[in-house]
């Protein structure tokens, strides 16, 4: 019996903007496996290629060359329609700015990727219940989000990013905004929901502290893989 895909493959991606003397090359030829149930971390410094390599992994956009995998299938030939598909079933998003709607509630906010999927009204409350509860917010759930911290916001942005079960949860810059005490919050929520509930994570990150809860790190530079090694013993 063959062992499955890995989760995500790239195999020489490329990734170049603009045209003529305006022409920039962002990802260089990059190649890399995550495996089902990893934390990786994406290191680099700006202008390195990191976040237009999230936004590859995302289905955010596209590559100039090369292939993407998601479990075995070729992302890069899709349509826009096909990788929105892809994205409603299988990915999770969490921002550093939290993205949540300013005038509806936590558990209104949470019900969103599920509004999208069309799941019925009483089944889409029950979820989103289940996700705020999964992130330690239920007493929370009729909140908006100006009623509560930062930390409590990006919880609600992760219990949004969880709340379809997604295989792959992409979380970019998730600590940015926060102090080093809520950070290690979200650190430890990452970890216990990869660890809980199996789910892939990658997350981009400037903070060498928050890449330590990783259990590898790949250290981007001039759109290259500058380095990828195991964490040995991560936070």
């Amino acid at each position: 019996m063959s062992e499955p895909p890995p989760l995500i493959a790239l195999q020489g991606l490329t990734k170049t903007f603009g045209q003529g003397t305006a022409r920039m090359q962002a990802l260089r030829g990059i190649s890399f496996e995550i495996g089902q149930g990893e934390f990786v971390a994406i290191m680099g410094p700006s202008g390195s290629g990191k976040s237009t390599c999230m936004n590859i992994l995302g289905c955010l956009d596209v590559p100039t060359a090369g292939h993407y995998y998601f479990r075995g299938v070729d992302v890069s030939p899709l349509s826009s329609d096909q990788r929105a598909l892809l994205r409603r079933h299988y990915i999770g998003f969490i921002f550093q700015g939290y993205n949540l709607l300013a005038r509806t509630s936590a558990v209104e906010n949470v019900e969103m990727p599920l509004v999208y999927r069309q799941v019925p009204a009483r089944q889409r409350r029950a979820l989103a219940l289940k996700a705020l509860e999964d992130v330690g917010l239920a007493e929370w759930a009729d909140h908006a989000p100006s009623e509560l911290s930062g930390g409590q916001q990006q919880r609600v942005a992760a219990a949004r990013a969880i709340v379809t079960a997604p295989a792959l949860l992409l979380a970019d810059e998730p600590t940015g905004n926060l102090d080093t005490a809520r950070g290690r919050e979200i650190m430890n929520l990452l970890v216990g929901l990869n660890r809980d509930k199996g789910i892939t994570v990658v997350m981009v990150t400037h903070e060498p502290d928050m890449a330590a809860y990783a259990h590898r790190i790949i250290r981007f530079k001039d759109g290259l893989v500058d380095e990828d090694a195991v964490v040995e013993e991560a936070a």
